[in-house]
């Protein structure tokens, strides 16, 4: 899809939609199984995925720089024209991708004991916590290249076929979990073990199918022949990738980060507040979708205007990507705190004592994507030309030394309100530095390219 021409608005909705629907349908996926743990293995199993998913996050972020820099190399040489080089791109990121997944893999099974008594998991989900935990580990491979074969074609404007396969994993996996779980007809029961192997089986098939559909229909990042030596990329390219994706990747890490110390904090709470936070977390991972997509769409989108010189266009891009996201942002709050005991007894049952917990979470911290949205617009677009370090350093302060100071002075008199607000709060503070950063233009310098074989 080209992005350098037409109405700006009209080509980022359409450009964003099918990346939206591929969140919802990700979301969906990971909502659908939460239930099915929740209402067939009770809250133990439930706060158990709530641990283990929030240490996959970490893994995926520590990668997810990598393949920004790669998606941002193929948005600007799409937009210039030269297949090659996004090709290029495209095979040095899966590469990396594989290479460093199975090490994670690797070291996450015989690690994950550690990692969940680090995040302090209630004794009464951390044996179901490890089962869930180790088949995860095994489907990071599979599941990380898909990932990242996902966003270089989102890169080089073609965020259908995404969409595509993101169906088939998630119908694969709705229909396998309860199987699995329960052990339907011939197949074992295998509990919460059984939730994390279905979504590894669906993840695979997806992953093959892709594979396959690329060469099929000729995809402009297909590689052939000769080609396939781009899976190995030159120190020269690997260089670049990795001197871009460590800060885009360490931005994910202090995300991903700050919510390990999150979990840390409410599992202190109790059982049922990391029950109620597993939840809520279950219900903004709806609202935080079409921030980004509306950002992904908006660092593609731009990339492709840098790499074609049309920068008459990007302020545009920007402002429009903001004000969709607010828009949709905005209803989809709106609608959750009007049925938010429906949505909660979903995952909770409707008899818990944690939907209240939940709801009073909801409350206090559900307008902080707000300004979550507008901050990964504005990121988006710095992102888009290879400006990659202040974004870092705003989202590390907002999250470490305010959040958590937020949270430290706090406590004494909210207790685990201190918790909540400091959500909010963290996000104003964020995108007062963001706008700051985007508005004094230092982030248009042009960026380096690496050189070519």
């Amino acid at each position: 899809m080209d992005l350098t021409s037409g109405p700006i608005a009209k080509t980022l909705i359409i450009f964003a939609l099918p990346t939206l629907a591929s969140n919802v349908l990700q979301t969906l996926s990971g909502s659908v199984n939460s239930i099915w743990v929740g209402q067939f293995l009770g809250n133990s199993a439930l706060a158990a995925t709530a641990n283990a998913n929030i240490i996959m996050f970490l893994m995926f972020a520590t990668f997810f720089g990598f393949g920004m820099a790669a998606t941002v190399l193929i948005g600007q040489a799409i937009g210039r024209g030269d297949i090659d080089a996004a090709r290029r791109a495209a095979g040095g990121a899966i590469g990396l991708a594989a290479l460093f997944a199975v090490v994670i893999a690797i070291v996450g099974w015989f690690t994950s004991d550690a990692i969940l008594r680090l995040l302090e998991t209630p004794p009464e989900a951390f044996a179901l916590a490890h089962d869930y935990l180790r088949v995860t580990f095994v489907a990071i491979p599979a599941s990380m290249i898909s990932v990242t074969l996902m966003m270089a074609s989102r890169g080089a404007g073609d965020a259908v076929t995404p969409l595509r396969f993101m169906v088939l994993t998630v119908v694969i996996d709705i229909v396998l979990n309860p199987v699995l779980i329960l052990g339907l007809g011939p197949v074992p029961r295998l509990g919460i073990a059984g939730s994390a192997l279905a979504t590894a089986i669906a993840g695979t098939i997806s992953l093959i199918g892709m594979v396959i559909w690329f060469y099929a229909k000729d995809h402009p990042l297909r590689l052939r022949g000769r080609e396939l030596a781009y899976l190995s990329p030159s120190w020269r390219e690997l260089r670049f990738i990795i001197a871009r994706g460590l800060p885009m990747g360490a931005q994910m890490l202090v995300i991903s980060g700050a919510g390990l110390v999150m979990v840390g904090l409410v599992n202190r709470e109790g059982l049922v507040t990391a029950a109620a936070y597993g939840a809520t977390l279950q219900l903004w991972n709806y609202i935080q979708m079409p921030a980004l997509a509306v950002g992904a769409a908006v660092s593609a989108m731009a990339a492709q205007n840098i790499g074609a010189q049309r920068w008459d266009r990007v302020a545009t891009i920007t402002n429009s990507g903001i004000t969709i996201n607010l828009a949709m942002t905005g209803v989809l709050i709106a609608l959750l705190l009007l049925f938010d005991r429906a949505a909660l007894a979903l995952f909770l049952g409707s008899g818990s004592e944690a939907i209240e917990v939940s709801r009073h979470i909801q409350y206090i911290a559900t307008w902080t994507f707000l300004p979550f949205g507008t901050t990964i617009v504005i990121i988006g677009t710095l992102r888009a030309n290879g400006s990659v370090v202040p974004p870092l350093i705003i989202l590390a302060l907002s999250m470490f030394p305010i959040r958590f100071g937020i949270y430290h002075f706090a406590y004494p008199a909210l207790g685990a309100d201190a918790i909540w607000w400091s959500f909010p709060l963290s996000s104003l503070a964020s995108l007062a530095m963001a706008w700051a950063v985007y508005r004094r233009g230092g982030w248009r310098r042009a960026l380096p390219q690496p050189g070519t074989r």
